[in-house]
């Protein structure tokens, strides 16, 4: 073993000897392998962020992987039981949404149904025997939400992004003006319509004076407003929140293993309302897309490199050509042809090296340019780290470029004969 170690940093040494009397071989041979290294380089940082992105995108939706969701038919018996049992609970969240307009009283909103701003869905229809008339009174300023009541704080459940302004605070006590955090998509509404600040919502018998608290990024492309579940039943009932013929939602959200699951089920049961329960797996559903997106990458990058192998194994073989009065010398004086072989193959693994090093640099320096110019507008690149997988990679993108650029060439200057000495 200390034999072989001697022989290895023999290698070594003449190793990068070799570099140092060839440095322009040397630049050259990194040249050709630079853009190869830093194809899988970028490659596998693309990757890697857009895994991160798309899976953060889904989880401003979905929830993070793991989260238990319980979906039930919106009922006032299953929203009275459902509250009542998460009430005081961090391990569950319980989500009450109806429609709410905010703006000027009696008037038919900008977006009726709760539209995209940008979208129009129509106006709702009353129909029967004799056909379909619009309801409502006439277009005014005046904006419909789907108003989202909250019993805790989601954002354990959701990574919503905050915009702007503050999240909803639930260890204060209720306040009797609803604060309200709108999604983006509500944000735009109200930044182009400006209403009175009165909320009607379906079962309140007054009209309602919200406060604007934040502004958060929910990836939901309809109108959202988020409200404490207790500063909004001052005015209605929580039973006026899970009416089946006013377009209401109940959802549960749940840490796993949380026992509020196996009691809220029981009781939903008693009441003749069965529950769909299931777990969050946005990665493992998503698995297949991301294989195959890094598979095409790397298909493309495995070819940038392999032109650059070539161009190192052809650097390698006109030194080894160069050196053949030299090798023959050494082999002359005892040296082994493994030896030769290790000292020719060394090189191109530390140019290689040296290689992988520059692009991950270069990668490193990029990326950060990147966030710098376009963090504000993309907030998936703000302040966004180097992937380390993305390092990894291109270190091994160096060794496989140094084994496969060196290995003939070392085959080479081992099978050079003693004779040659002799006829030099």
């Amino acid at each position: 073993m200390r034999r072989f170690s001697g022989r290895f940093r023999s290698s070594l040494i003449i190793g990068l000897q070799g570099i140092r009397a060839r440095k322009l071989r040397t630049l050259l041979s990194m040249i050709s392998l630079f853009l190869g290294v830093l194809a899988v380089v970028v490659v596998q940082a693309g990757a890697s962020i857009a895994e991160r992105a798309l899976l953060a995108d889904l989880e401003l939706t979905a929830g993070y992987d793991g989260t238990r969701i319980m979906e039930m038919a919106p009922q006032q018996a299953a929203a009275d039981t459902v509250t009542a049992t998460v009430r005081g609970r961090t391990d569950a969240v319980a989500m009450l949404a109806v429609s709410g307009i905010i703006g000027e009283p009696g008037v038919t909103p900008v977006n009726p149904g709760g539209s995209p701003i940008d979208e129009d869905w129509g106006p709702p229809m009353d129909c029967d025997e004799n056909g379909c008339v619009p309801i409502g009174g006439p277009k005014g300023e005046a904006v419909e939400v789907r108003l989202t009541a909250l019993t805790g704080d989601v954002r354990q459940f959701r990574p919503f992004r905050q915009v702007s302004g503050q999240w909803l605070n639930f260890t204060t006590v209720p306040a009797m003006a609803p604060k309200l955090v709108l999604n983006r998509e509500a944000a735009k509404a109200f930044d182009r319509h400006r209403v009175p600040a009165e909320m009607r919502v379906g079962g309140a018998t007054n009209n309602v004076t919200p406060q604007f608290t934040g502004v958060v990024d929910d990836g939901d492309g309809q109108p959202r407003a988020y409200v404490r579940l207790d500063e909004l039943t001052t005015w209605l009932p929580t039973s006026s929140l899970a009416d089946p013929s006013t377009n209401s939602e109940l959802r549960l959200m749940m840490a796993a293993g949380s026992p509020v699951e196996q009691v809220v089920v029981s009781k939903l049961k008693g009441q003749g309302n069965e529950p769909y329960v299931y777990t969050v797996e946005t990665r493992k559903e998503q698995q297949k897309t991301l294989t195959l997106m890094q598979l095409v990458f790397f298909a493309m990058a495995g070819l940038v490199l392999l032109i650059g192998v070539a161009g190192i194994l052809n650097v390698g073989l006109a030194t080894v050509g160069e050196r053949v009065e030299e090798f023959a010398l050494r082999r002359a004086v005892g040296t082994p042809r493994f030896l030769l072989a290790g000292i020719v193959l060394v090189e191109t693994l530390l140019t290689g090296l040296l290689t992988a090093a520059a692009a991950i640099g270069v990668s490193v320096a990029g990326l950060r340019v990147v966030s710098m110019l376009v963090g504000n507008s993309q907030p998936i690149l703000q302040d966004v780290q180097f992937p380390w997988e993305a390092g990894v990679a291109g270190i091994i993108a160096g060794l496989v470029a140094g084994i496969l650029g060196g290995f003939i060439p070392a085959l080479r200057a081992a099978r050079i004969p003693i004779a040659t000495v002799m006829r030099a």
